[in-house]
């Protein structure tokens, strides 16, 4: 079902923003947006954690655009978080009230998803996106480098530098001078170093700047005199010459420069003006587009059938060499037991039963490690390699799911009783049991149901007593469950006609 507004909520590092768009024949035009100046990556100790200040102006933040979304259906709202939520210890924590205080749940996305989502934004803003374009975003906590062409983009990369951060480190208490500024611009190209080369040897025909630093950059260049409406290297050497003047934040005068910006000018504009000289650049121009358009555009296209979620299966399948026909085997028997457990999920939008999909279509990826524990493996690629489409809330639930597909149920004891996640393992665990044989045989009815202490399986005792391996690891089944507090119960009725059911 497709929705005629749709909303995307950004929690930077420096800054939060809210997005609707209108949705009208596949395009977003902007409707109405929303920035709140949070500085979430200031409020990060040396500990990684978020101090109580940093949590309030977020909470208080988002309570604003709670008011905003009042209405909007949960599936028309995507919220994303990047890297300060990403590195802080106490995001679990941070992200219950979070949550509560926006009304709708909250992803942290991974550095090259942020980084592919921004290019999304940007490409749906250029003018002639068949040029292939590197894309330059300077955030609060990180920056991401992206080279693409036409929607498709070939170069992603996220490094651990940011204008907040770099103020902070470089410019304590808002003085500009030139041992700081040498410091910052020294310290961001060393970082900048480890991805230089690649980006060259893929090369660009243009390069486009977008978010908060690069638009501060360009108004204050612009309005000075010291560029005409791009970013250029001479501009910048003349904004430099002007800031070192000044001496601190609080004496510098120029036209266009407000009152958000000026605590994160200096790091911003180091890191900016590093890029310029490690990637020897002359010229940026600057684009509206950002994270929160391109996470409109990737909504959009999870209405339209377009996941890219689901790309990013099959292109793991294929790349960790899985069995396609046994996943699909699986698939279905774990969706049919799944369907009886909840039988409103039988409409191919139920985000379970999607999760449930592509967890028993990457539950063997891990073979290609080794055969031994591949469940181990499969759940720590899933965990931490790159997946475009998926949030790292979204790998962590995918991986938990594999990883308890077999074996010992204990290893995620510490899963909520009341999670859902149970019965995705339940149908994933007896599916994975029921195909052993790996081929077209088929598996008898079953009638599966949840109780309020566990599952319950009825399944023809003559099919049972003429398959003693699976009634032995049935056996084994209820032990496990046992082992976590749960009950599982395989009843098996005689019935003379033992029906069959072919997948």
């Amino acid at each position: 079902m497709g929705y005629e507004l749709i909303a995307a909520v950004d929690l930077g590092s420096n800054s939060f923003r809210l997005q609707v768009g209108r949705v009208v024949d596949d395009q977003i035009y902007p409707l109405d947006g929303l920035k709140e100046s949070v500085r979430l990556a200031a409020g990060l100790t040396t500990q990684k954690l978020l101090d109580g200040a940093s949590q309030l102006r977020a909470i208080e933040a988002l309570r604003k655009f709670n008011e905003r979304l009042r209405g909007f259906a949960p599936g028309a709202v995507r919220a994303v978080a990047t890297n300060t939520l990403r590195v802080a210890k106490n995001t679990p924590q941070f992200l219950k009230q979070a949550e509560a205080a926006l009304g709708f749940p909250i992803e942290v996305i991974a550095g090259r998803e942020e980084a592919r989502l921004i290019y999304v934004g940007v490409a749906h803003t250029l003018p002639d996106p068949k040029l292939q374009q590197m894309v330059v975003d300077i955030g609060g906590g990180s920056t991401e480098f992206i080279i693409g062409r036409s929607f498709e983009p070939l170069e992603l990369e996220s490094l651990y530098i940011g204008c907040v951060g770099f103020t902070t480190r470089f410019f304590p208490e808002g003085r500009i001078d030139k041992r700081g500024m040498k410091e910052a611009e020294l310290a961001a190209r060393s970082e900048l170093q480890t991805i230089v080369h690649s980006f060259r040897e893929t090369g660009w025909e243009a390069v486009v700047g977008s978010s908060g630093t690069a638009k501060a950059l360009v108004d204050l260049l612009e309005l000075n005199g010291f560029a005409n409406g791009d970013i250029t290297r001479e501009g910048l050497d003349t904004l430099r010459g002007s800031m070192l003047r000044a001496g601190s934040l609080q004496k510098l005068q120029l036209a266009g420069l407000r009152a958000d910006r000026i605590p994160v000018l200096p790091g911003g504009f180091a890191i900016m003006s590093a890029i310029f000289k490690e990637f020897g650049l002359e010229r940026m121009t600057f684009s509206e587009g950002a994270l929160r358009l391109g996470v409109l555009y990737d909504l959009l296209g999870r209405y339209h059938h377009r996941d890219l979620r689901d790309a990013s299966v099959l292109e793991f399948m294929r790349r960790y060499q899985v069995e396609a026909g046994q996943a699909q085997r699986v698939a279905d028997t774990a969706r049919s037991m799944f369907v009886q457990l909840r039988p409103q999920a039988d409409d191919g939008e139920n985000a379970d039963a999607r999760m449930l999909d592509w967890a028993s279509h990457l539950h063997e990826v891990g073979i290609s490690v080794a055969h031994s524990s591949y469940h181990k493996h499969s759940a720590y690629i899933l965990a931490n390699a790159d997946m475009p489409g998926f949030s790292r809330m979204d790998q962590g639930r995918l991986a938990r799911v594999v990883l308890a597909h077999r074996g010992k149920l204990e290893r995620v004891q510490t899963l909520d009783p009341d999670s859902p996640d149970w019965q995705l393992i339940f149908c994933l665990r007896l599916a994975v049991l029921l195909n052993r044989a790996r081929d077209d045989s088929p598996i008898p009815h079953l009638s599966v149901h949840a109780d309020n202490t566990g599952f319950v399986i009825e399944i023809p005792v003559e099919w049972l007593e003429g398959s003693p391996l699976t009634a032995a690891a049935l056996e084994e089944e209820e032990r496990q469950w046992a082992g976590v507090g749960k009950t599982l119960r395989v009843r098996a009725p005689r019935d003379s006609s033992a029906r069959h059911t072919a997948r």
